[in-house]
């Protein structure tokens, strides 16, 4: 088989090339280990297709979390989950499996930008390169000439993401559980990851965001009056300031192409991040390509595959998503969770991968 260029060393790459091994140069922007914004929750599912790929994730640490709570005002809804699942950040899982890709073989260059792709090649901050097939796996960033199709998405939020080292009290009441909290324009996750920390990871929409004064404080302190974020107030926070991001199409699904190129993670598939499974479906998409590609299958074959395997989780997450962000969708979301025994369960279970 000819050689496999991999854009973005994030799961779904560093996964692809993880199977891949020799045959796979591995390009990431990078230089070395760094947070990105993601809810860090890694499933039942997520830890299956690490093992498959002789990567054992429970060494890393992950803080476990068996159980969901849904808050909205004073109101809230709790329930088990159907799987065990782990909260793990992706400066952690990120670097560990891009160790792990090059160990089996793969070529990891960190430290490179691909500005755009010509006739076979990508071009980089160190010039041109021979691509021979192209797996884009560059997350929630579009590559210059690659951009995403935002049709029929919901792309109007703005996310933010902080770390926070957790009193005592609010630590233990974490313990074992994620937290979302669905408020007027947006929802928040809470959940403990390894260290001890805890990852606050927020949707609002922007509008909402202006209203609010435009700045990460006065989000922060509107979310404080929230009776299941009060307790931050007494946190200390991690990082001199959150990440951010914008524009995130939720519900993208991509189309089979005759582009040759190989989309993976966010660039082929974006499910709304409360539902938990945007890691796993990562991890899944590059582990397909790299399966599929070993094969013989050409890439519109993957991404046909890939869609079957993504369109009712993401559809449903995207339809929840919406609901969320309505006074009236919220009431309803809250009603039907506390009134439904197992209900929650049954979301978490249909919005898996392979589910």
């Amino acid at each position: 088989m000819a050689g496999v260029t991999i854009i973005g060393g994030g799961l779904a790459g560093a996964a692809a090339a993880s199977v891949l091994g020799p045959r796979a140069l591995l390009l990431e922007r990078e230089a070395g280990p760094h947070d990105k914004i993601c809810g860090e929750f890694l499933s039942h599912e997520a830890g299956d297709t690490l093992a498959a790929m002789g990567f054992d994730a429970s060494r890393l640490g992950g803080a476990p979390i068996g159980r969901m709570r849904l808050h909205h005002k004073r109101r809230s809804a709790a329930a088990a989950l159907p799987f065990v699942s782990h909260g793990l950040s992706r400066r952690t899982l990120d670097e560990a499996l891009l160790e792990h890709a090059a160990a089996r073989g793969a070529d990891v260059r960190r430290g490179i930008v691909v500005r755009g792709l010509g006739d076979g090649t990508a071009l980089t901050s160190e010039g041109e390169t021979e691509a021979g097939t192209l797996l884009l796996a560059t997350g929630k960033h579009d590559l210059r000439g690659q951009r995403r199709d935002r049709a029929g998405t919901i792309s109007d939020l703005a996310g933010f993401k902080m770390f926070f080292r957790a009193p005592a009290a609010l630590a233990a009441r974490l313990a074992g559980h994620v937290d979302v909290t669905l408020f007027d324009g947006g929802y928040a996750g809470l959940q403990p990851v390894e260290g001890g920390r805890i990852n606050l990871c927020l949707l609002v929409e922007r509008g909402r965001f202006r209203a609010l004064g435009g700045t990460w404080d006065t989000l922060f302190a509107a979310l404080l009056r929230e009776p299941s974020l009060a307790a931050l107030d007494e946190a200390e926070a991690l990082l001199d300031k959150p990440l951010t991001i914008s524009n995130v199409p939720y519900g993208y699904l991509a189309e089979p192409q005759a582009d040759g190129l190989w989309r993976l993670g966010d660039q082929a598939a974006v499910i709304p991040s409360f539902c938990g499974d945007g890691m796993a479906m990562a991890l899944h998409s590059g582990h397909l390509a790299a399966t599929m590609l070993s094969d013989g299958a050409d890439a519109p074959a993957f991404q046909a595959r890939l869609r079957r395997d993504t369109r009712r989780q993401v559809r449903l997450a995207t339809t929840v998503q919406r609901m969320a962000t309505t006074r009236l969708g919220r009431f309803v979301t809250m009603a039907g969770m506390s009134a439904v025994p197992g209900a929650m369960g049954l979301l978490a279970r249909w919005t898996r991968v392979g589910a």
